[in-house]
Formats: C-alpha cells, structure tokens, sequence
C-alpha cells in the first residue's frame, strides 16, 4: 500500500483537530504523529525545523517534496487546494469563505484561547485577573454572537456545504463549555453546532490523538481542569 501523502504532527486541541477533521470528512488517508506538550515535543529541533513558531498542527506533504506547512488556518488552505475541497472555486464565494476562515483565526480563537487560559491555567494557579476574564469571555460572546447572525437562515457559514470556515471554527466556538461563555438565545448557532454534532467523520476526528470531552462540556470537567492546570504548572 503506497504511503500516505499527509504526515500530520498534532495533538488534541482547538487547531489541532482542524485537519483531522478535514482529513476525516474529505476521506484522505495520512499518518499521524501525535506531539506530547508534558515532553515538549512541539519544542524539539525536528520539530522546530517545520514549524519555526513550535506549535501545533504542522503537515509535512510527502507528495509535495517533503514540503513543510503550518497553522492551522493555512493548513486547511493547502488541504482545500491540493485535494479540490471545501473551497469554492467561484471567486466571490472563495473569498467568503476565507474572509470567516480569517475572522476565526482573527476573533474566535485569540479571545476565546484568552478566556480559557485566565480562567482554567491563570486562575487556578493563583493568577486571578477578573478584568482580564470578563474582557475576553464578554468578546467571545459578542463573536458567536456574529457567528449566529451569518447562520440566520443558513446551514452554512459559506455556500451550501461544509467548508474550511466551517472546519476551523467549529472546534472553538463549540468549546464554548471549557470557555465558560454561554450560548443562550443563539439558536441558529446552537442548529449549526447540532448539524456539526451529528456528522460521524467529524465526531471521529475528534477523538484523536485521543479524546477530550471536558472541551465540549462532558465528562468531569473540574477534574479535567485540575489536571490541565497543573500540567501547566509543572511547565
């Protein structure tokens, strides 16, 4: 069997499920080196010769030279323009698409990444920032809040299928839980998480490198935030 062309390093977080959720849903085969924070895998010189930045996901394209790309918001652009998916090719909704695609690498995930790191690493590590908490989870709301507005009478971000806009915001609007911002009275936003919710490819993706249901509000999710904080800590 020939070798995938995609070798993904990632792990189980917000970026780190997009291109597993691409992979899964467009059905193309890679291979996955999960990267352990706890032994700072992220920062090892290998590692650091394909992303520079030291963070996660990266893609090496072994049908591409061996060619090197990383974050995530990219990694979805290149995924889209090598296998002709989940990227319109009609100019104006390309565009769309990628101006969310922005908004989501722009707005949603900087401020609701802020709100959960002040309340579930900073605070319980005896960093207490009240302003800073209420900044970033009052903007995460207003965020979903646009988000609920664009989904008014649609079941897409962009066109009439599932694209990359979708693909990167899904996973950190729908950790809202872990983000402590509430959905109240977003109904079109709470239909697309439940369109999203019920796709099999996507909720598989999710569970790799391995599971994480304290992100979506499952589970025990004091315990799973003792331990995120102390692993933290330890760093």
């Amino acid at each position: 069997m020939p070798q995938p062309d995609i070798l993904l390093y990632t792990a189980n977080t917000m970026n780190g499920w997009k291109p597993l959720i691409f992979l899964h849903e467009g059905e193309i085969p890679y291979d996955m080196v999960p990267i352990s924070f706890s032994k700072k895998e992220q920062k090892a010189p290998d590692y650091m010769k394909l992303n520079p930045n030291g963070r996660i996901p990266t893609i090496v394209d072994r049908g591409n030279g061996d060619f090197a790309v990383f974050e995530s918001g990219a990694i979805l652009w290149y995924l889209a323009e090598k296998y002709g998916m989940f990227l319109s090719q009609d100019p104006k909704e390309r565009s769309e698409t990628l101006q969310w695609l922005m908004f989501q690498m722009g707005g949603i995930g900087p401020m609701m990444g802020q709100a959960m790191f002040f309340q579930r690493i900073a605070k319980p590590n005896g960093d207490d920032v009240p302003y800073a908490i209420k900044r970033y989870v009052d903007e995460s709301r207003r965020l979903l809040e646009v988000l609920n507005t664009r989904l008014k009478g649609r079941e897409w971000l962009v066109g009439d299928s599932m694209s990359i806009a979708d693909i990167a915001t899904y996973p950190w609007a729908r950790t809202y839980p872990w983000a402590t911002v509430t959905i109240d009275g977003l109904d079109h936003l709470n239909a697309w998480f439940e369109r999203i919710d019920a796709r099999p490819k996507t909720q598989a993706a999710l569970q790799l490198p391995e599971p994480r249901p304290s992100a979506f509000g499952k589970g025990d999710i004091e315990a799973a935030a003792a331990a995120n904080a102390a692993r933290f800590k330890e760093q």
